[in-house]
C-alpha cells in the first residue's frame, strides 16, 4: 500500500512539474511576441518590461532577446551594467551564434564606455580573434594588433610579426571580397536601384575602413621590423622554418616590404619559398631575385610564368603591377604606364595602379616640360590620376588624398596660365613619353 501511494505521489509530482514547465514555455512565448511587437512599434517602455521578464526566465528561448535588447540596453536606457549583461548571457546561452562579432561588439562597448581596463578589453578582443578575425570590426582589428605590439615588441618581436601577418591577411581577406564586389559598380553610367545603392555604398564605407587599418597596421610595424632587427631574427629561425611555406612566405614579404632585398639572406629565403610552394607568388619574388643579379631574361620568364599560372583577377591586377615597378626601376617609364594599364584591365577599381602612374607623371616632371607652366601641367596629369585613385577604390582614399594635395599645390596658377599665354580651361598636351592631353585650370 506504502509503495502504492509513494508511485502515485511521484506522478503526481512530475505532471504538476510538467504542467509548469508547460506554462512557463507558453509565458515565455507570450511574452516573448508582445516584446517584439512593441519594440517593432517603438513602444520601448512597454517592450522593456517583457523584455526584463525575458532575460530573467526565458534566458534561452531566442538570441533575438540579445540582439534586439542591445539596442534597449545600449541606446534606449543607456544602461552599462544591463548592456553587459545581455553581452554575457549572450555569450554564454549563444556561444555558436556569430560569437567573433558578439566579442568584438561587447569590446568595443566597453572601450566606449569606459568599463573595463586595456587588459579586459584585450582578452576579450583575444578571444574574438581566436575564432574568426573576419568577423570582427574594422577598428578592433587595429586595436587587438597594438595590444599585442605592445605586450610583445621587446620580448617576442616574432609573436608581433606573426600576428602582424595574420591580421593583414585576414584584412586583405575583407578587402579582396569588397573589391570583387564593387567591380560590378564600375559602370558609372548605370542607374542603381534603392538596393544596389545601399550595398554600394556599405562596401565603400567598408573598404575605406580596411584601407585606413591597413594603414595604421604599417605604421605600427614599421617602428620594430627593420633589416637590422629581421636579418638576425630570420637567420635564427630559418633552419627550423625551410620548409614552412608560410613563414618563408612571411618573411620574405617582409623583408621585400622594408627594403631588404640586397641582403644575401633575400635569396636565400625567396629559393627556400620557391621550393617549398611552387606559387604564382613565389615565383614573382624570385623574378625579383634574378633581375637583382642582372638576369633581366631570366626575370622577365619569371615573372610570365607568375602571372600565366595564376587564376585570381585581383591577384593578377597586383601581379601586373610589380610588372611595372621593376620595369620602372629599369628606367621604362613608357613601359611602366603600360603594364599598369594592364593591371587596370584586371581590376578596374585598382586604386594603386592609378597611383602608380601619378608618380611615374610626378617623376617626369622635369623632363617633360620646357618652361614652368608645361612642367606645371605634367602636375595636372599626376592629379588627374591621383582623384581617379580615390574615386574608384575607397581602400586608399586616405593615401589618394596625401598626393591629391601634393599634386594640387602644384598646378599652373593664373599668373603662369597668363605668362604662358593659354587659354584656361582649354586643352594641353603634354610632350615626351607622357603625351596626354589634360585640361588647363580655369580657376
Amino acid at each position: 500500500m506504502n509503495k502504492i501511494t509513494f508511485l502515485l505521489a511521484a506522478l503526481l509530482l512530475i505532471t504538476t512539474l510538467e504542467t509548469n514547465a508547460q506554462n512557463a514555455n507558453q509565458d515565455c512565448t507570450i511574452k516573448y511576441n508582445l516584446f517584439k511587437g512593441d519594440y517593432q512599434s517603438k513602444k520601448y517602455e512597454e517592450a522593456y518590461v517583457n523584455w526584463i521578464f525575458l532575460l530573467d526566465n526565458c534566458k534561452d528561448l531566442s538570441v533575438n532577446i540579445y540582439k534586439i535588447g542591445s539596442t534597449l540596453a545600449e541606446d534606449i536606457r543607456k544602461d552599462p551594467v544591463l548592456a553587459q549583461r545581455v553581452y554575457e548571457q549572450r555569450l554564454q546561452y549563444y556561444p555558436k551564434q556569430n560569437p567573433a562579432k558578439v566579442h568584438s561588439d561587447y569590446a568595443t562597448y566597453l572601450f566606449e564606455n569606459k568599463l573595463a581596463s586595456d587588459d579586459v578589453i584585450f582578452s576579450i578582443l583575444e578571444k574574438g580573434y581566436s575564432i574568426d578575425p573576419t568577423k570582427m570590426g574594422v577598428k578592433n582589428l587595429y586595436i587587438y594588433f597594438q595590444g599585442v605590439t605592445d605586450r610583445n615588441k621587446d620580448t617576442n618581436p616574432q609573436k608581433v610579426f606573426d600576428t602582424y601577418d595574420d591580421v593583414l591577411e585576414n584584412v586583405n581577406i575583407k578587402l579582396a571580397g569588397y573589391a570583387k564586389k564593387l567591380i560590378k559598380y564600375s559602370d558609372t553610367t548605370k542607374v542603381l536601384d534603392k538596393r544596389g545603392a545601399q550595398l554600394k555604398r556599405a562596401y565603400t564605407i567598408n573598404s575605406k575602413a580596411l584601407g585606413t587599418v591597413e594603414g595604421g597596421l604599417d605604421a605600427i610595424i614599421s617602428e620594430i621590423a627593420t633589416c637590422e632587427r629581421l636579418v638576425p631574427l630570420y637567420e635564427r629561425d630559418f633552419e627550423a622554418n625551410k620548409m614552412d611555406a608560410v613563414w618563408l612566405k612571411r618573411s620574405v614579404s617582409r623583408m621585400f616590404n622594408k627594403g631588404c632585398q640586397k641582403e644575401p639572406l633575400f635569396e636565400k629565403l625567396v629559393r627556400s619559398f620557391a621550393e617549398a610552394s611552387p606559387s604564382p607568388e613565389a615565383y614573382a619574388f624570385l623574378a625579383n631575385v634574378l633581375e637583382n643579379n642582372g638576369d633581366e631574361s631570366g626575370a622577365s620568364a619569371m615573372r610570365l610564368k607568375s602571372f600565366e599560372i595564376e587564376t585570381d583577377v585581383l591577384k593578377k591586377a597586383k601581379y601586373k603591377l610589380k610588372f611595372a615597378q621593376s620595369a620602372k626601376d629599369r628606367g621604362q617609364l613608357s613601359k611602366a604606364r603600360s603594364l599598369a594599364r594592364e593591371a587596370l584591365t584586371f581590376n578596374p577599381r585598382y586604386g594603386s595602379a592609378y597611383l602608380f602612374i601619378a608618380t611615374l607623371y610626378q617623376g617626369s616632371v622635369n623632363d617633360c616640360g620646357e618652361n614652368l607652366f608645361e612642367k606645371r601641367m605634367v602636375y595636372v596629369a599626376a592629379l588627374n590620376m591621383a582623384k581617379r585613385a580615390a574615386a574608384v577604390d575607397p581602400s586608399i582614399t586616405a593615401k589618394a588624398r596625401k598626393y591629391i594635395s601634393t599634386y594640387a599645390a602644384n598646378v599652373p596658377s593664373q599668373k603662369d596660365i597668363f605668362n604662358a599665354t593659354a587659354i584656361p580651361g582649354g586643352k594641353f598636351t603634354i610632350k615626351c613619353w607622357i603625351g596626354e592631353t589634360v585640361r588647363i585650370p580655369n580657376k
